[in-house]
């Protein structure tokens, strides 16, 4: 089996924070960490802060197929999934791919879909497949779904059900930069034309390999489990939630924390992995009872992370 070393992955994520991608170190990580557990990213974020550019130049360093849905209120699902023609020379059907047909396939604005539009992507995020008229296509391999969103607020936009934001494994912001940085980035100019010329780092056959070496390889012991299994518990029994975290959230968890045990250079989990990706696996699963929705749900698993004795592992 061929693999990429763990220094192999973050030289990329080096290059792309330090000459495509400046200030946006955390959110690249994070979309590495998606990609090598096999889940997909939501970036929630206010438009022109660089999300679509994070797409691209994932999709160029890492040479996957890219393809990009931007959604609008009068999307339809067959935009994304694709349809069937009808040839008259040959009289018949010819089943037309969408965008969805790639491995990193960028969701524009997801919340501007009306929802019947929004539930095409849930068999493809969960099930790595497409069922058309009746004839399931399987989709290539790695595939990851970056799904932009715009606040609530914004005019337009339509609230994600929490069937599709549990298919995230992560969700997380970008931020505006630091000062100094934004007006270097003022000063420079948009990077979109070095996006198209940038240079692959890595194989896509060999990130398949590093997936799964990750998974068959990287040890989840019994102590760091039940500290995974007293997290998503508590989520259930807090006061201000209504609906906890899911077992497919707890999956998620531990498959994360398996990938940032990998970026640290072990070979096995320790509750420190847990701790530093259990925010953006975890809170957008959450589901706050009516009287607390204005509290912020990043906050509330933050202080059951604080309660949740720490194994000495």
């Amino acid at each position: 089996m061929e693999f990429y070393q763990r220094k192999q992955i973050l030289d990329v994520i080096e290059t792309l924070s330090g000459k495509y991608l400046q200030g946006k170190v955390r959110a690249i990580r994070l979309a590495i960490v998606s990609l090598l557990s096999g889940g997909h990213i939501l970036l929630e974020d206010i438009p022109g802060l660089g999300k679509t550019s994070l797409a691209l130049a994932l999709s160029g360093i890492l040479d996957l197929d890219f393809g990009r849905i931007q959604c609008t209120s009068d999307l339809l699902p067959s935009d994304i999934t694709g349809l069937s023609i009808f040839d008259r020379q040959n009289n018949q059907f010819h089943f037309i791919k969408g965008p969805v047909f790639n491995n990193l396939v960028l969701v524009d604005e997801v919340n501007r879909a009306m929802p019947k539009t929004q539930s095409a992507m849930l068999e493809a995020m969960e099930e790595r497949r497409v069922t058309v008229e009746g004839v399931t296509y399987e989709l290539p391999e790695p595939f990851l779904v970056i799904a932009t969103q715009n606040p609530a607020e914004q005019v337009g936009t339509f609230p994600l059900p929490e069937s599709q934001l549990d298919r995230f494994l992560i969700t997380t912001g970008i931020g505006y930069p630091p000062p100094e940085l934004e007006k270097q980035i003022i000063q420079r100019g948009s990077v979109r034309d070095d996006l198209a010329t940038i240079k692959p780092l890595l194989a896509r056959d060999k990130i398949l390999e590093t997936k799964c070496f990750i998974r068959d390889n990287i040890q989840l012991g019994d102590l760091v489990t039940e500290y995974i299994h007293a997290l998503i518990e508590s989520s259930r029994s807090h006061p201000q939630v209504f609906s906890g975290i899911s077992t497919r959230g707890g999956l998620s968890l531990a498959s994360a924390a398996r990938v940032e045990a990998y970026l640290e250079g072990r070979d096995y989990v320790v509750p420190e992995d847990v701790q530093r990706i259990a925010v953006p696996v975890t809170a957008h699963r959450l589901i706050l009872r009516p009287e607390f929705q204005t509290v912020r749900k990043e906050e509330v698993f933050k202080s059951l992370l604080a309660e949740i004795p720490v194994p000495m592992a």
